[in-house]
């Protein structure tokens, strides 16, 4: 019996999903979601050839490419796992490896980037959000005390209330002393929670490349 079908009592479904994990302090995916997920992956490298397989939430992102670790003893999966780990790339790592185009558009604005903790610490990635975001014609800032949490972390912000709406008002301040005109992050969780303490508009970093390069405007922009 497999990992997977050890925890069959959970129903595995495939969907397209936006839920990410700034802190990953216990992985929220069932095990039992895996295979489906690999499958419907595998399936379309085999078949169709993938260079990669993208995502936009780095929460996400880290878990993903951690399947093949998660999985390394299950018979069954573990290569299968290994191989569809090794094509996740985060949308940021993708665009830096391609070249982004040229901008289209005179941007120029103020942009706070937020490093979501499952980018920076989980995955790694650090330069290059904050690089396209330069070469798309924003004035980018570093955010003080950057390397810390703004309090989101999954669901760590519904089971610890109190201490993620610290870590929030701390980031928030740290934020605002930037001056900045829009804050990006490349994390849902993160954009959910900056965006609820801050009087700005937070925006993924693709919809900023995305803007800049011939794209619609972010709504959240105005």
């Amino acid at each position: 019996m497999t990992q997977a079908e050890q925890l069959s009592w959970i129903q595995p479904q495939v969907t397209v999903t936006q839920q990410g994990e700034d802190l990953i302090l216990e992985n929220p995916i069932p095990l039992a979601d895996y295979p489906a997920n690999i499958g419907v992956w595998l399936r379309e490298a085999e078949q169709n050839g993938l260079d990669a397989i993208l995502v936009t939430t780095s929460g996400c992102g880290t878990v993903i490419k951690d399947y093949g670790y998660m999985l390394r003893e299950d018979r069954a999966y573990a290569a299968k796992a290994a191989k569809i780990g090794a094509l996740i790339k985060d949308v940021s790592e993708f665009l830096t490896g391609i070249g982004l185009k040229p901008a289209t558009l005179a941007t120029g604005q103020r942009v706070a980037y937020h490093a979501a903790c499952s980018l920076q610490h989980g995955q790694r990635i650090t330069a290059q959000p904050k690089a396209l975001l330069a070469k798309a014609g924003f004035k980018v800032l570093d955010v003080p005390e950057g390397h810390i949490c703004c309090g989101s972390a999954g669901t760590y912000n519904m089971l610890q209330p109190e201490i993620a709406g610290a870590l929030l008002g701390r980031k928030i301040r740290n934020i605002e002393s930037l001056k900045p005109e829009i804050v990006a992050a490349g994390n849902i969780g993160c954009i959910m929670q900056i965006a609820a303490g801050i009087g700005l508009p937070v925006v993924h970093t693709v919809e900023l490349l995305d803007w800049a390069t011939g794209g619609p405007k972010p709504a959240t922009l105005g």
